[in-house]
């Protein structure tokens, strides 16, 4: 009897220990795990909001022109090259004038004759009218020599509008840069023969870098945040230690799809230039700067959890963890503004170790 109660004590002392073992080692488990687990406070910040894109550097509207000829003919002498800077009315390419010249003689001597037979046609109207007031010849007469001067007169009229005509084709064939800007190609060559029949003969594009945009390339999940007006950063793979400006001034309504991914085109003109040479179709690596919101509630973004379409926050209260809901707003990358869920000053989880 007394052994049996022995061996019933050594049981339940055995399983007492265990018990406690066990209390031991959770405890040490659950100390192990808080003193990982990352905490936050809930504060208030300001938010400044970005969106982050891939850009092109083009020319803007009317900053890249394809300069050609207006009349056919012949090129005398091409005077710029590619890399050349040219300024406004600046010759660039001539052509070869002789039939231009010729014909611009051919109507001044056109003139000169019709101008001699005004005159005489004035000086016949003088006459008549004197011996029309004696009246010394009939009214015929008078009206014969006054229809003849005007005839006269509209000849010369003709004329001179031929002279002028002429003048301005001889023009024609000295090309000018009607901007200022670089010689970004030259299509054409001394000795070759330029026609007009179906086009204009392209003989040089001349681009000015001075007037240069971003085309920024917006995901569609972010074109609702940007509008007209807002700032641009950007940098360049020729200029990595520069930080150019711009500013968003035109969001093209249609969309360009590549591999699937819808993308959106904001132009930003260029408004620092930081004193660099920058040229068109260099790939630009874009922050669109939305704005601020100042003073919001904030926490780090790694605190936010996703549950089926729900935003979550780890709360702590007093010595247990509480999931709760929230409504987030703006986010710069590493602090998320929350709108509703939790207030200033609350504990919240930002990591634990995995279970």
């Amino acid at each position: 009897m007394k052994r049996r109660l022995g061996i019933t004590l050594l049981v339940i002392t055995s399983l007492v220990l265990v018990a406690v073992a066990l209390v031991v080692q959770r405890q040490r488990t659950k100390a192990r795990e808080a003193a990982q687990i990352e905490t936050a406070i809930v504060i208030r910040r300001d938010i400044n909001a970005t969106v982050q894109a891939t850009g092109i550097i083009k020319p803007m509207v009317g900053a890249e022109v394809k300069v050609g000829s207006r009349i056919s003919g012949v090129v005398r002498q091409l005077l710029a090259n590619i890399g050349d800077s040219v300024k406004p009315g600046q010759v660039i390419a001539e052509l070869d004038d002789a039939e231009f010249r010729a014909k611009l003689n051919q109507s001044t001597a056109a003139l000169a004759k019709v101008q001699a037979s005004m005159e005489y046609a004035r000086v016949t109207l003088e006459r008549q009218r004197a011996l029309r007031e004696r009246d010394f010849v009939p009214q015929q007469e008078m009206d014969l020599a006054e229809n003849g001067f005007r005839v006269a007169r509209a000849q010369v009229e003709q004329a001179e509008a031929d002279v002028e005509y002429a003048r301005l084709q001889l023009s024609y064939t000295r090309i000018r840069a009607p901007i200022a800007g670089v010689v970004a190609s030259v299509t054409t060559q001394e000795g070759e023969a330029v026609s007009t029949g179906l086009a204009t003969p392209t003989f040089v594009t001349i681009i000015d870098l001075e007037r240069l945009e971003v085309d920024v390339y917006v995901d569609e999940t972010d074109v609702g945040k940007i509008s007209v007006g807002q700032d641009v950063g950007f940098t360049v793979d020729a200029y990595p230690e520069a930080d150019f400006a711009a500013t968003i001034v035109a969001i093209y309504p249609e969309a360009v799809i590549q591999d699937n991914v819808v993308n959106y085109v904001a132009a930003a003109r260029i408004t620092d230039f930081q004193g660099k040479v920058l040229r068109p179709e260099m790939t630009a690596n874009a922050l669109i700067r939305l704005g601020t919101h100042p003073a919001v509630l904030a926490v780090p973004s790694a605190a936010i959890m996703r549950d089926r379409g729900q935003k979550l926050l780890t709360v702590v209260e007093r010595d247990r963890l509480v999931a709760r809901p929230v409504t987030t707003g703006w986010s710069d990358g590493g602090y998320t503004e929350i709108v509703s869920g939790v207030s200033e000053g609350e504990r919240i989880v930002v990591s634990r170790p995995e279970e």
